[in-house]
């Protein structure tokens, strides 16, 4: 089958694609800038990319008319606290629009659990989607999840990070909250299931995992499982912005997601639906059995995809990242140093191993405290990490910076800062023929204060990026 799939640099759609191209379907992807798609470049060989803008008008004969299924996976929650419903709501007619001309059966649109007893706004975004989804020429399949809990995935982050880093905390109502977790797994064996499935059109199901737990019986089953003394204290005075605040400064969801997602977690949503699970004798996976998954992924380096390597989780539009791929050299600020390479093999290796866990080599303390103050004014700080601790593709995320290039063979890496600053940043390094590491930092200013950020920050740069290009450059694994 020829399969057209939207949110391909998603957490979910990232995991989906390879599942498609093992099962023999040609995957039409389509994104905003194909630049930007996080895949080896073996697996771009096997795609046909499209760029489209679903929140943009439409353009005619985008789309291969040939597509057979196409996945709806688009979502804007991460983007906005006020008027995401809205853009949800018209990237869904846009898709509509684009379809029209396509033979498409089926659309296969995940979705949350709804309540019907009450709802988020996000909630009732996924709903309103879902409605303007049934008014286009195909098929229909909803299927409607409870969180997901897998390796990269937004709710295991957010436990992972609370757990591992609160062994005592005062929280919120929400947490007494009861939802029903689903692992990553089941979730694609549900997507790749229902596929041409002519019992699923025009169709909705519940798909959830086999437990209904509150927040706090994850959080402490998560503990559990890791060895950690856990102790959970409920107060019934903190305000859901309060509780936005918790969840941004302890754990590495932006501040708008963490709006987004307090909203959602006053409100229960439990699968009275086991429809599909039957007709597809899938075997639901636990939520404790979902994290020790997770926790092998994570351990053996095969975390295939990461909420926050999505654009949104950073400060800048994907679209408009594409104009900072030319590092400026006029009205620049610079910081150019050079060094021999011991072993430029080990070097590139450094380059490419940089951040994350692995730190950045020299003085991390001065590196946390600068993403401690990222966070402080509203940046993403460091706690995004990075999804490899080796590998790195164009457009993940790697701590507060974006990766607008990263060509292996040409021995080149740039990066775009998405931390607070008064201006532009971009952090280069390359290693020539020679064996000579090149590391340049290059600011942009926003006027005198973007001048006065440089220059305060000039006797910090001074050791920091030397020390970094010393121990890039050394032997030393």
């Amino acid at each position: 089958m020829k399969i057209l799939l939207t949110g391909a640099n998603g957490y979910i759609g990232m995991r989906l694609l390879p599942l498609l191209l093992e099962q023999g379907h040609q995957v039409v992807c389509a994104v905003r800038s194909a630049d930007r798609l996080s895949v080896d470049p073996e697996v771009k060989k096997e795609i046909e990319i499209v760029e489209i803008d679903f929140l943009e008008e439409v353009q005619p004969n985008k789309l291969p008319t040939d597509i057979d299924a196409a996945y709806y996976l688009i979502h804007s929650m991460t983007t906005s606290t006020k008027d995401f419903d809205e853009k949800e709501a018209q990237a869904a007619e846009n898709f509509n629009k684009y379809l029209e001309p396509v033979n498409a059966k089926q659309v296969i649109f995940l979705t949350g659990m709804v309540n019907e007893k009450e709802s988020s706004k996000h909630l009732s975004s996924r709903e309103k989607v879902g409605k303007i989804l049934q008014e286009g020429n195909f098929h229909l399949t909803c299927l409607q999840a409870g969180i997901v809990v897998g390796s990269g995935s937004s709710s295991f982050e957010i436990i992972r990070d609370l757990c591992e880093k609160l062994p005592f905390m005062i929280t919120p109502r929400w947490v007494n909250t009861k939802t029903q977790p689903i692992a990553i797994r089941n979730v694609l064996q549900y997507l790749t299931g229902v596929l041409g499935n002519e019992k699923c059109y025009d169709e909705a199901f519940d798909i959830g995992g086999p437990e209904v737990l509150t927040y706090k019986k994850m959080m402490l089953q998560y503990s559990k499982i890791r060895g950690l003394k856990l102790h959970i204290i409920g107060v019934p005075f903190m305000t859901p912005r309060l509780s936005s605040y918790w969840l941004y400064f302890v754990t590495s969801t932006s501040y708008k997601l963490a709006v987004n997602l307090v909203d959602s977690m006053t409100v229960e949503v439990i699968s009275k639906d086991t429809r599909l699970q039957e007709m597809l004798n899938i075997e639901p996976i636990s939520y404790e059995e979902a994290i020790k998954m997770a926790f092998d992924k994570i351990e053996q380096n095969q975390v295939v995809s990461s909420w926050k390597d999505s654009k949104s989780s950073g400060r800048y539009k994907q679209k408009d990242l594409n104009k900072y791929i030319q590092v400026p050299k006029h009205g620049c600020l610079r910081d150019v140093q050079q060094q021999k390479a011991e072993d430029p093999e080990v070097s590139l290796e450094k380059i490419w191993s940089i951040g994350g866990q692995n730190g950045w080599y020299y003085a991390d303390t001065l590196w946390k405290f600068r993403g401690f103050l990222d966070k402080l004014f509203g940046g993403v700080g460091l706690r995004r990490g990075r999804t490899h601790s080796n590998k790195i593709n164009t457009g993940d995320s790697l701590d507060f910076w974006r990766v607008l290039l990263a060509d292996k063979e040409k021995k080149r890496l740039l990066l775009f800062a998405e931390m607070r600053v008064p201006g532009e940043a971009w952090l280069e390094f390359c290693i020539d023929d020679e064996g000579i590491v090149h590391q340049t930092a290059t600011f942009r200013p926003r006027g005198i204060a973007g001048r006065a950020y440089w220059y305060s920050m000039l006797p910090f740069h001074f050791f920091i990026f030397k020390g970094m290009l010393d121990e890039i450059a050394s032997a030393d694994k």
